[in-house]
């Protein structure tokens, strides 16, 4: 009997991730689990009632928890270098950057936040903008080309 033997490939999901993909799938994650959280939290505040406008909290939080998931999920693709969580993630930090100027240019504990979100969205765009993060994910650039047959 002989054994045949099968060059083993790594799959994508098993290979060894670059660190700026994990770094940059963690900036998507909390950037997510942060607009899940506030969404919850108004949601809960509007039901409760403890807010002026319980109608207006209530849907402000469902988008949230909606907006929410488009990070988790280019998070999740991007830990399994995926080539389509690019996109999301380049949408997520660019959407970040007006909320972040916004809060910038409001009152007390705000700015803060809003400093800690634009260095977080500004890492997040260095690294998805990053031309080995789209080698990495297998996106090829320029005119495709096909093998002569």
């Amino acid at each position: 009997m002989s054994t045949q033997q099968t060059p083993s490939t790594p799959s994508p999901s098993t290979a060894e991730r670059p660190t700026r993909i994990t770094v940059l799938a963690w900036v998507n994650a909390l950037e997510g689990v942060a607009l899940a959280v506030g969404g919850i939290y108004l949601l809960i505040m509007g039901l409760l009632g403890n807010l002026e406008s319980t109608q207006q909290a209530e849907t402000v939080g469902i988008t949230l928890v909606a907006l929410g998931a488009i990070p988790l999920i280019a998070a999740r693709g991007l830990l399994l270098l995926r080539s389509w969580s690019r996109g999301p993630a380049l949408i997520t930090q660019i959407m970040a950057l007006p909320v972040a100027w916004t809060l910038l240019r409001s009152q007390g504990a705000l700015i803060p936040t809003g400093i800690v979100l634009a260095v977080v969205a500004v890492t997040g765009l260095v690294l998805v903008l990053n031309p080995a993060t789209t080698q990495d994910l297998g996106i090829r650039r320029g005119p495709r080309t096909t093998p002569d047959a």
